[in-house]
């Protein structure tokens, strides 16, 4: 199959149908995402109910993804996939269960979005190795952004679909398409040739798996600066879906339509500035520095934003730029981590980024109930300059 340079990876059929399968999943994913937001809104209605949803969702990935990696490492990431996509797709129908019910108990909504943070936690180091195993050495770097490329167009299509499915039937049909979508990535991942799979030798379980991951990182400082970056970043910027929807109701007076708009437009940023770096190879420090300072820039003018046009031009900037941070992040750790230990060391990068998320949450809940929905986006972007100033120092 011949394809342009942005496009390199998919002439691997198996990347192919995980890319396209994966472009449907993760929207219904978005969509869960965003509509559980709002479904929690509409429940209780305070920014640190929203917190703790997000610390239900990503606390489980704070305390079990380093050992999910583990796991990841050491067994055919095929099936462990099909075991933790059908599990998810469970998830999604005991939600649209819930919605439909009269009265939700939003107690439940909370054990829901844990169990399913619980299978994130193994999920998730299963997807983000199971990309270098489907394409060439020489393509992991494009088939990382490709697979960021999946994120993001879900991050368009995923809010809008909320937004529209919200207003028109209600949330429980949001999470029906959820759970249906996740049929497709069940057939894809039966439907490849294990035949054509890049796999490394798989080793054997061994005592202190985790902490030798982390030694390992330890013993690199560019690697290591690169994680004290995603901690801070983390903790206090990536925590867009408690920010956007407050700041939205609280500091430009709109509603779903609105948040579910500029949520989208974030996407937009992210997916166009995924395309632009798809054919450079960003596996330097200095590109995740570069990232961090524009997420930093672009979060504090957001916070600013004296009205609707100039908030959803500064999403589009917030979009671009983290994207940048996060590929140049992931892209770097795909390329230099040993393959051996490059599972767990991708699930402690997970750990720093989403699963931080549970701190910074209701943190950033707290900080928008008591001093309105912009406070949290500043703070976010002084963190993004204050990391970037912590990579140019380590570097």
């Amino acid at each position: 199959m011949n394809t342009p340079a942005t496009f390199v990876s998919l002439k691997h059929r198996n990347f192919r149908l995980y890319f396209f399968t994966q472009l449907i999943s993760n929207s219904g994913n978005w969509l869960t995402n965003v509509a559980l937001t709002l479904l929690v809104l509409k429940l209780v209605g305070s920014g640190v109910s929203v917190g703790i949803l997000v610390a239900c969702q990503y606390g489980p990935i704070l305390l079990l993804t380093a050992w999910g990696g583990a796991i990841s490492d050491r067994i055919d990431k095929r099936k462990g996939l099909l075991l933790t996509q059908s599990l998810e797709m469970l998830q999604s129908c005991a939600l649209a269960v819930l919605a439909f019910s009269h009265h939700p108990s939003i107690h439940l909504v909370y054990v829901i979005a844990l169990a399913g943070g619980v299978l994130l936690a193994f999920d998730n180091p299963l997807r983000r190795s199971f990309v270098s195993e489907m394409v060439g050495p020489d393509e992991i770097s494009n088939a990382v952004v490709m697979y960021s490329t999946i994120v993001n167009f879900s991050r368009i299509v995923g809010p809008l679909l909320a937004g529209l499915l919200v207003t028109s039937v209600g949330f429980g049909w949001c999470f029906t398409v959820d759970a249906i979508s996740y049929a497709t990535v069940i057939g894809g991942l039966l439907a490849m040739r294990p035949s054509e799979l890049f796999r490394n030798n798989k080793r054997g379980a061994k005592k202190g798996a985790i902490r030798e991951a982390i030694h390992y990182v330890a013993a690199s400082k560019p690697m290591w600066a690169s994680f004290a970056m995603l901690a801070l970043i983390g903790i206090f910027s990536y925590n867009f879906t408690v920010t956007f929807p407050l700041f939205t109701r609280d500091s430009l007076h709109r509603s779903t339509h609105v948040f579910t708009a500029l949520f989208s437009v974030y996407g937009i940023g992210s997916l166009v500035s995924a395309l632009l770096v798809a054919k450079r190879s960003l596996v330097k420090l200095r590109h995740i520095i570069f990232g961090a300072t524009g997420l930093g820039i672009s979060m504090i003018c957001l916070s600013f934003s004296p009205n609707l046009l100039v908030a959803l031009i500064s999403a589009l900037a917030v979009g671009m730029t983290s994207i940048i941070f996060t590929t140049a992040s992931t892209t770097y750790l795909q390329v230099n981590a040993d393959p051996e230990i490059r599972g767990r060391v991708l699930s402690l990068q997970m750990v720093m980024t989403v699963g931080t998320v549970p701190i910074g949450g209701p943190l950033m809940g707290w900080l928008a109930d008591h001093h309105g929905g912009r406070a949290p986006l500043l703070l976010g972007g002084v963190a993004a300059l204050v990391a970037a100033v912590i990579g140019r120092a380590m570097a």
